[in-house]
């Protein structure tokens, strides 16, 4: 018994050590002789050896210059790899894709057939009326309460903008914590909606956004203002504009420019995508750099042809263009950005 025992004992003995030692080690070994970037994580460095990324981890690029990544629920930190779960059905998803259509889509046909729709989604706003009634934003608050709530605490400066907006407003915070008594104290994200309705009949045709302009010490100071044009109506507003113009026909945009991947952390867009991106890039470089635009454009193109890439040496799918190393060949190219 205790001689079949021992055998058993040896046995896996040696198996612990070829499977958890000695196969790793050979593996290890190829791996560091054969494909050393790869195994070590694809980290691209600077030339004084500083990390600038890895080419399997999406990460933001928010200048216009550069490509920019699918959108991240993650926000594109690897340690909390994620999708923002939302169903079909969940209005958050189609807000976020709304948000990310306003600024870029343009029209199918008609006079303004290849125009930017933005302009016209500014000057529907101005107008203060969707759908038939008055006071776009006080509709889109109330519509949507959990918007203007992330609203409110997106950024301290509109937390601190509507708690200032509750001391010049004493009466209507009173009355709402009548109307609401479980919430004697409320914070300026339960007011939100509260703060929504009355700034949409203070200030029609307008919304609350980050102005930055030069202060007396000649340094950018950014407040919130009253604004009727700009990002923020060209995105938050879209989705209305959109049901308030059903029969406008609009062109397609690349899937992978307004939707986040499984992980949030792609680290590639498709070649379709990069090319609906690439007037804006070219444009930028060519104006900051004085460059002929045509030019830069036909320069980056050929950049994105020779990058392009696809699974299995191009046998399936579509061509795939990584964000980091295309970015990175812009730089070296043209140098900093302006």
């Amino acid at each position: 018994m205790l001689r079949y025992l021992a055998k058993s004992a040896l046995l896996i003995g040696i198996s612990v050590v070829i499977v958890c030692g000695v196969y790793p080690a050979i593996l290890w070994v190829i791996g560091q002789t054969l494909f050393p970037f790869q195994v070590n994580g694809s980290i691209v460095r600077s030339d004084d050896g500083k990390v600038i990324g890895s080419l399997l981890v999406a990460q933001p690029f928010t200048k216009d210059e550069y490509f920019q990544p699918r959108p991240s629920a993650a926000s594109y930190d690897a340690t909390a790899s994620t999708s923002s779960g939302y169903a079909p059905s969940n209005y958050a998803l189609r807000d976020r894709v709304a948000r990310a259509l306003g600024p870029i889509v343009t029209y199918a046909s008609g006079d303004k057939k290849g125009q930017l729709v933005a302009p016209d989604v500014e000057a529907w706003f101005k107008e203060d009326k969707a759908g038939g009634n008055p006071h776009i934003v006080a509709q889109w608050a109330d519509a949507h309460n959990s918007l203007a709530q992330g609203w409110v605490t997106a950024d301290p400066t509109h937390g601190a903008y509507v708690d200032a907006w509750t001391k010049a407003h004493d009466d209507a915070v009173k009355d709402w914590i009548k109307k609401n008594p479980a919430t004697p104290q409320p914070k300026a994200s339960d007011l939100a909606v509260l703060f929504f309705e009355n700034f949409s009949n203070e200030h029609p045709g307008m919304f609350p956004s980050s102005v930055t302009k030069t202060g007396a010490d000649g340094k950018p100071v950014t407040d919130i203002e009253p604004v009727y044009a700009g990002s923020d109506i060209q995105s938050i507003f879209f989705e209305m504009w959109r049901e308030d113009h059903p029969d406008v026909a609009l062109n397609d945009v690349p899937g992978d420019l307004v939707t986040a991947s499984a992980s949030g952390l792609d680290p590639d867009i498709t070649l379709d995508n990069a090319e609906f991106q690439l007037d804006r890039v070219a444009a930028k470089w060519a104006d900051d750099k004085k460059l002929n635009a045509a030019d830069v454009h036909k320069d980056i193109e050929a950049i994105l042809q020779q990058k392009a890439h696809a699974p299995w040496g191009g046998l399936i799918g579509e061509k795939l263009v990584n964000v980091l190393e295309v970015n990175l060949e812009l730089h070296k190219r043209y140098g900093n950005p302006a």
